[in-house]
């Protein structure tokens, strides 16, 4: 920044102090970013609520006096609370079950007592009790026309009434609300008094009516009873069961005994089964009938079975020593067979046993089963006739304990009617409010204080909304999306000649200062430090495009560089209105060929500065502007000058700028304060975005300074002023 002064006080002569011009510079390029990259945070907001803070003021002062109307306005109402405790169980003054359980034992309990005290049976019994001059006083302050209604008396007990349980108690507050402190009190005592009296005369009604019922049901009962007694002596008469029980006990043993011994002849005979089916597949089969053990078991089979072994290992033994035919061979044969045909008569008459034996067990098992089923069926007799009997006998000592029990009751009941007994107490009687509840003073300021600010904010920033004219540097880089490189204040009202020269003759330090600011944020960047030729234009005509160039140009040249400024504005030029010069000749008789380049030029209108006028004002300015020799020409000043800057038509307006563009290094749009609209401008910076010719940033002109600290506090400052004072006495001191 110190190398950039130097080269500022070395080329033109004009010692500005630029260095402080590039601090502003530095600001307005980057501090934002890229274009379209801005966000708004807190502090926008802060200076949108700061900029519109007499709306603020006066949406609050609005509310806030309506809120001092309406309070003060009111009718005073006093409230009167009266405190009762709800017990959770009744007082035992008997030891006997009440008709009505009023037990307190969860919420819901409690919720009835609550909704009892809320009844429209207690309103009523509280209405009836005012009468005479306690009604006067209840309806005077609700009359009309000096009149009140006696009936609107419940309607207004009800409404201004109200049930407070409180939490995690069995407490409850009974709060009545009336313009006569006195009458509140009165009311919300009466209240406690007859949901107290309501309570006891129910528990009183509920047990004399349980007490007639009762005895009803007493005869009721006590009738059944004769008859269910007279039923069963007829059963025990028709049935002869006057000894059951004995009968029963015989047909129990005989049946055990018999059970007992079916048991027995079954086992018999499953057993001769048994044997009798072995026999019957042995004989049946190959295999021999000594090899049951049952039979060989007997002795005489067992005898013979021995000897005929020995007889036949004797028989073997011969055998060897003797031939078939000999005398003692025939002598042992013979013995062998007798022996055989004793044991085969013998096992016959085993088998005949074993039959016998099974034929008798068969006969024995079927004579004692048919016994058992006999007596079963007289046994089950007996126990259908006694369970008849039992289930008249079991109704009979039942109905028989339910009369007990009810004449009991009866007499319970009938004792305990008489005796009044309370559910809950009164803890606190109401006493007259010292102060009202209503209105809320307090309350309905703060909240008519806080309203208001609340209130005001919102319209400001509804204001805001509804405002969308460029203002902030938010609207620009993050709206419209091109970078902002500088900012030129407003100018206090001055001609346009002087305006156009304001970097010149110094008229306004700050203005001065911000074209200096401009300056170096051009010449930051690679694409606007080297850039020939550069456009200027705006949105909308009258933001100031013109006395851009002018100043800008004036800028350039004060630094040392050959700098020419091009009028191309050819429906409405304005730069030789800026230096107070002809428009006979200019740029619209170079394109036509009726003058030269030389012959329309305005040489050192400044030092270092020409310019070319638009030369009247042209019918077909597009067809100008496309030509040939348009082209030629701003390749001839190319040549000769450092700087070429074009002044252009607004873009939302015509197309002329477009035009022009291609054959420039690069634009610089304009857009002055608080006057285009967002879209409009957004839709023009996008024209120029999309041409793929760089645009170098917005410059923001005429910015307002009595709101230019809302919106670019970095920027101006009023200590700045001051400081802008002292340089320039120093300035003068040095030209002096």
């Amino acid at each position: 920044m110190e190398s950039a002064s130097k080269q500022k006080s070395d080329g033109g002569g004009y010692n500005y102090n630029y260095n402080y011009g590039g601090d502003y510079a530095g600001y307005s390029a980057i501090g934002y970013g890229e274009a379209g990259s801005a966000q708004r945070n807190f502090q926008d907001y802060l200076l949108i609520f700061r900029e519109r803070i007499w709306y603020i003021v006066v949406v609050f002062l609005v509310v806030f006096s309506s809120s001092l109307v309406y309070t003060f306005s009111q009718t005073k109402i006093y409230e009167s609370a009266a405190t009762i405790q709800i017990f959770r169980s009744d007082p035992k003054i008997m030891q006997v079950q009440a008709v009505m359980d009023n037990d307190i034992r969860s919420a819901e309990d409690l919720n009835t007592q609550v909704k009892i005290l809320e009844s429209g049976t207690i309103i009523q019994k509280v209405t009836d009790r005012l009468t005479g001059e306690d009604l006067r006083q209840f309806l005077a302050p609700y009359e009309k026309d000096g009149k009140s209604d006696p009936a609107s008396a419940g309607s207004i007990v009800a409404r201004n009434r109200k049930i407070v349980p409180q939490r995690l108690s069995l407490i409850i507050w009974v709060q009545f609300q009336h313009p006569d402190r006195f009458v509140a009190a009165k009311v919300a005592n009466l209240f406690v008094d007859e949901y107290i009296a309501y309570n006891a005369r129910v528990r009183i009604d509920e047990s004399m009516k349980a007490v007639e019922d009762l005895k009803v049901r007493v005869e009721q009962q006590r009738k059944k009873v004769d008859e269910l007694a007279n039923n069963l002596q007829i059963y025990r008469e028709k049935n002869n069961l006057v000894s059951l029980d004995q009968r029963k006990d015989i047909v129990t043993e005989k049946l055990k005994a018999l059970n007992s011994y079916v048991t027995q002849t079954t086992t018999r005979f499953k057993d001769a089964e048994i044997r009798w089916n072995q026999v019957k597949e042995r004989r049946e089969g190959t295999a021999a009938l000594t090899e049951l053990p049952f039979i060989a078991s007997q002795p005489l089979i067992g005898s013979l079975l021995s000897q005929l072994a020995a007889e036949k290992i004797a028989l073997a033994q011969l055998k060897e020593r003797y031939k078939p035919k000999h005398p003692k061979m025939i002598e042992a044969i013979n013995s062998f067979a007798q022996t055989e045909r004793e044991l085969k008569k013998a096992i016959d008459s085993a088998i005949a046993t074993i039959e016998t034996e099974y034929q008798t067990a068969l006969l024995n098992d079927k004579e004692a089963r048919t016994q058992l089923a006999t007596q079963e069926s007289e046994s089950l007799g007996l126990d259908r006739y006694a369970v008849e009997y039992d289930n008249m006998q079991r109704d009979l000592r039942i109905n028989e304990g339910i009369l007990q029990a009810i004449v009991a009751r009866t007499r319970e009941t009938s004792m305990t009617s008489t005796l009044e007994t309370q559910n809950a107490r009164v803890l606190d009687h109401a006493s007259p409010a010292g102060s009202p509840v209503f209105p809320k003073i307090t309350l309905n300021l703060g909240l008519g204080f806080v309203g208001g600010i609340a209130l005001g904010v919102a319209f400001a920033f509804l204001v805001a909304f509804v405002d969308d004219r460029v203002k902030s540097s938010f609207d620009i880089e993050g709206v419209v999306g091109v970078p902002l490189i500088g900012i030129i204040p407003q100018i206090k009202r001055m001609e346009q000649a002087e305006k156009a020269q304001i970097v010149v003759t110094n008229t306004d330090r700050q203005v001065a200062e911000s074209f200096l600011t401009l300056h170096s944020s051009l010449r930051l960047k690679d694409e606007s430090k080297s850039a020939k030729c550069i456009l200027t234009t705006s949105t909308v005509p009258g933001e100031g495009k013109s006395f851009i160039t002018t100043n800008l140009a004036l800028t350039f040249a004060a630094h040392g560089e050959r700098v020419v400024i091009v009028d191309c504005d050819l429906r409405k030029p304005n730069i030789h209105k800026s230096f107070r010069v002809e428009n006979l000749k200019g740029l619209i008789d170079v394109c036509t060929g009726a003058a030269t380049l030389d012959d329309v030029i305005m040489r050192n209108i400044q030092p270092g500065l020409d310019i070319i006028p638009a030369g009247g004002r042209a019918k077909n300015p597009t067809h100008i502007l496309n030509s040939k020799n348009f082209e030629i020409m701003i390749s001839e000043l190319r040549k000769r000058y450092d700087r070429v800057f074009i002044d252009t038509p607004p873009l939302a307006a015509v197309s002329d700028a477009m035009i022009v563009l291609p054959l420039v290094d690069g634009s610089i749009f304009t857009i002055y304060f608080n006057k285009v609209r967002r879209k409009a401008a957004q839709f023009s910076a996008k024209k120029l975005i999309d041409s793929n010719v760089p645009c170098f940033g917005a410059v923001l002109n005429g910015l307002n300074l009595a709101v230019s600290g809302y919106y670019y506090a970095q920027y101006y400052d009023k200590s700045y002023k001051d400081y802008y004072v002292v340089m320039s006495k120093e300035e003068e001191g040095k030209r002096r």
